[in-house]
C-alpha cells in the first residue's frame, strides 16, 4: 500500500529549508547580482561557475549540465536520496513534523518516525561503545579473525549487544525513551522488556541518508537460546527488510558516480569489499534480493543510461549460489541496467577471499564478472544431453527467451556465439533454430525501451510496481539560438512575471512557438490557473514532460536584463505574434505565386484578401513590439 507525506508538510519543508543555506553547505556560492548566487556545479566538472541559485524562487539550475530543481531536488541529487528521504532529511533539519497518510491504513502518530530514528541512533552508539568493554572480547576476536581492526569496526559502526538482556533497555530508558517507543523500534521485546539482541555482534543498517533503520546481529555463543546464526530487527515503521540494503550509507555516492552496484550476501563481505577498494558494495538483510532492492539501486544510479550501468551479484560457487543467481535472473524486468554475476571458483566468499589472498583478489573477483545471461544460459543447458542432436536443439530453444530479453541488442550476436560454443553447434545453425523457436518463447519478455525514470510523486514513500516512464521526445533548445530569442524571452517573462500579461496572455497561442519545448512550457502555462503563492510549482505539476520541466527551472532562474513592466510583456507577446504573422505571410505569398489568377480566380482573390489582412496585422504588431528593448 502506497504511503504519502502530507502535501502541506512538504510545502512547509520547502518554505523553511532555505535553498541558499542547504546548497551553500555543499557549494561555495558568491553573489551574482539580481538576487542570484553562483558557484561551481557539484554535478559536473567545470572551471567557470555556471551553477546558479535563486533564493527568492527557491530554485537552482546549472547552465552547463542542465541539472536544476528546488531544495528537495538538490538534496536528492547531491546525496542520492529518494524524494521521501530528502523530505525527511530536510524536515529534521528545519524542525517539521511530517504526517504520513497511508491510504486508509493506520498511520504512525506525528513525530513517531523521528523518535524511533533517535532511539536507533542511541542504540547504535550504545552497541559501538559496548564493543570496547571486557565482555566483548569474543566479538572483537571474531572481527580480528576476519581481518577487521578497530578502525574498520568504527568505520562501519560495528558493535556488541551485552548478554545482560536488559542493558540496552535500561540505557535507553535513562536517555528518555519510553518502552512503547523501544518496542516499536524493535529494540526490546513487547513481553518482558528483554533486549531484542543479546550476546551478539551488531551491525547498524542505515539508509542512504545515513539514518539508522535497524540492526543485523550474528551469534557468538553456543548457549545462545536463538538458534539462528543471524537475526535482524523485526519489521517496523522504519525497517522493511525488502527495502533496505546494508552498506548503502557507505556506497550510495559511489554507486551514483560509477553507475555500479555490487550486491553481496553478508555484512562481513560488504566490509571486506569496501576495505579492498570495491566501494559500491551492498548486501541484503535477512531476505533474498527482490524487486524493491532493484528499484532502489536503479534510483541510486539515476537510470540515466540503460546500457552503461551495471549491477554485479556475488554468489557462492555452490548449488545455493547457482539457485540465487537463477532467482535474480527472473527479476530481469525490474532492471534497466546490465546485470552480471561474479563467482569465485574456489567457492570462497569475499571476506574469506580477502583474508586468504588479499585486497587485490576481491577487486579481481568483481573485475572477472560475467553477464548474468551467460551464466544462466550455461546453467540452463546443463539439463540437456548435448551428445544428441535433438538435445542440442532443445537446449538452444530453451535459451531463446533469455536471448530475446537482452536489453543491449548489440550484445545478442555475441551471446548467440557463446550459446553455439556452449552447445557445440555452428553459429548459423543456432540462428536457424532460434528463428524457428515458438513465438511465445522468443517473445516471452520484451526488452524495456530506453527511458528516463520519472520522478516519484510528491510524498510517495514506495512504489507498488515498476512503471516505465515514457521517453521525452522533446529536444533541448539551444539558449544561444538567436532565432529562438523571442520564444525563450516570452515564456521566461510569463513564468517569472505572469501578472504583467492579461488573462488571455496578450493573445499568444501555442502555434506561435516553433520549438516544441517552448511550446510545451506555454501549454503548461495555459493549463495552470494563476496563484500568487505557488505559481511556478503549479506550472511544473501541469508539465508532463521531464525536459519541459527542466526548461521551466532554467527559465525561472535565468535573469532578465531590465525590470519588466506591462508594456515590456505586451511587447514580447507582440513580437512573438509578429514572427508568426510573418511566417504566414511568407507561406501565403508562396501559394499565390504558384496559383494562376486566371484559372483559379476565386481562390486567388481569397488568398489576396487574406494577405492584405496579414499585412495590416503585421504593421500593428510591429508597432506594438517597439517597447521590447532587451
Amino acid at each position: 500500500m502506497a504511503s504519502r507525506i502530507n502535501d502541506e508538510d512538504i510545502a512547509l519543508v520547502r518554505e523553511r529549508a532555505r535553498i541558499d543555506e542547504i546548497v551553500g553547505s555543499y557549494v561555495a556560492l558568491r553573489n551574482a547580482g539580481g538576487g542570484s548566487l553562483k558557484g561551481l556545479c557539484p554535478f559536473h566538472d567545470e572551471k567557470t561557475p555556471s551553477f546558479q541559485v535563486t533564493p527568492s524562487r527557491g530554485l537552482f539550475y546549472c547552465f552547463g549540465c542542465g541539472v536544476g530543481g528546488d531544495v528537495i531536488t538538490f538534496l536528492q541529487k547531491i546525496d542520492n536520496l529518494s524524494f521521501t528521504e530528502a523530505v525527511q532529511t530536510l524536515a529534521d533539519k528545519v524542525g517539521v513534523q511530517l504526517r504520513i497518510e497511508d491510504d486508509g491504513q493506520p498511520s504512525p502518530p506525528p513525530g513517531q518516525r523521528v523518535r524511533l530514528m533517535a532511539a536507533n541512533t542511541a542504540a547504535a552508539e550504545f552497541f559501538a561503545s559496548a564493543l570496547l568493554t571486557p565482555e566483548a572480547i569474543d566479538a572483537r576476536r571474531m572481527l580480528t579473525e576476519r581481518g577487521f581492526d578497530r578502525a574498520a569496526a568504527e568505520l562501519f559502526g560495528v558493535g556488541y549487544a551485552p548478554k545482560d538482556g536488559r542493558a540496552l533497555h535500561r540505557h535507553l530508558n535513562k536517555a528518555g525513551f519510553r518502552d512503547d517507543e523501544l518496542v516499536r523500534a524493535g529494540l526490546i521485546r513487547e513481553h518482558g522488556g528483554w533486549d531484542y539482541f543479546q550476546g551478539r555482534v551488531i551491525w547498524p543498517i542505515r539508509d542512504s541518508a545515513n539514518s539508522v533503520l535497524g540492526f543485523g546481529a550474528r551469534r557468538l555463543y553456543e548457549d545462545d537460546r536463538l538458534p539462528a546464526k543471524y537475526i535482524n530487527t523485526p519489521e517496523t515503521v522504519l525497517y522493511k527488510k525488502s527495502r533496505v540494503l546494508y552498506g548503502l550509507d557507505q556506497a550510495r555516492q559511489n554507486i551514483g558516480k560509477k553507475l555500479q552496484a555490487v550486491v553481496m550476501e553478508g555484512y562481513t563481505d560488504v566490509m571486506s569489499a569496501h576495505l579492498a577498494g570495491v566501494d559500491t558494495a551492498v548486501a541484503v538483510c535477512g531476505t533474498a534480493f527482490g524487486e524493491d532492492h532493484a528499484r532502489l539501486l536503479q534510483r541510486l544510479m539515476g537510470n540515466s543510461d540503460t546500457t552503461r550501468g551495471e549491477i554485479i551479484f556475488t554468489f557462492d560457487g555452490d548449488r545455493a549460489g547457482q539457485a540465487a543467481a537463477l532467482k535474480v535472473s527472473r527479476l530481469d524486468r525490474a532492471f534497466t541496467t546490465q546485470t552480471y554475476v561474479a563467482i569465485e571458483p574456489s567457492g570462497m566468499d569475499p571476506c574469506d577471499l580477502r583474508m586468504a589472498k588479499g585486497d587485490a583478489a576481491v577487486r579481481e573477483l568483481v573485475a572477472r564478472r560475467e553477464p548474468l545471461y551467460r551464466f544462466v544460459m550455461a546453467h540452463t543447458i546443463e539439463g540437456f544431453d548435448l551428445d544428441r542432436a535433438d538435445g542440442r536443439v532443445s537446449a538452444v530453444r530453451a535459451a531463446a527467451s533469455m536471448l530475446a530479453a537482452v536489453r543491449d541488442r548489440s550484445l545478442v550476436d555475441q551471446y548467440v556465439r557463446d550459446l553455439a560454443q556452449l552447445v557445440g553447434m555452428d553459429v548459423d545453425e543456432v540462428r536457424r533454430v532460434l528463428s524457428s523457436a515458438p513465438r511465445q518463447s522468443r517473445g516471452a519478455r520484451q526488452p524495456p525501451s530506453r527511458r528516463v525514470e520519472a520522478e516519484p510523486p510528491p510524498g510517495e514513500l514506495q512504489v507498488s510496481e515498476v512503471t516505465p516512464a515514457p521517453n521525452s521526445q522533446l529536444p533541448w533548445p539551444d539558449p544561444g539560438d538567436r532565432n529562438l530569442d523571442v520564444e525563450r524571452g516570452t515564456v521566461k517573462v510569463m513564468l517569472q512575471y505572469p501578472t504583467l500579461f492579461d488573462t488571455q496572455w496578450d493573445g499568444v497561442q501555442p502555434e506561435d512557438f516553433t520549438h516544441p519545448a517552448y511550446r510545451a512550457v506555454f501549454e503548461a502555462i495555459l493549463a495552470t490557473p494563476y496563484s500568487a503563492h505557488d505559481w511556478a510549482e503549479a506550472v511544473a505539476q501541469a508539465t508532463p514532460d521531464p525536459i519541459a520541466r527542466q526548461l521551466e527551472i532554467a527559465l525561472l532562474v535565468e535573469q532578465i536584463l531590465r525590470e519588466p513592466d506591462e508594456r515590456y510583456a505586451s511587447a514580447y507577446a507582440a513580437r512573438l505574434r509578429l514572427l508568426t504573422t510573418m511566417r504566414q505571410i511568407a507561406d501565403l505569398k508562396s501559394r499565390l505565386q504558384r496559383t494562376n489568377p486566371l484559372n483559379a480566380e476565386e481562390r486567388y482573390d481569397t488568398m489576396f484578401r487574406r494577405l492584405i489582412e496579414l499585412e495590416t496585422r503585421r504593421k500593428q504588431l510591429l508597432q506594438d513590439s517597439l517597447g521590447l528593448t532587451e
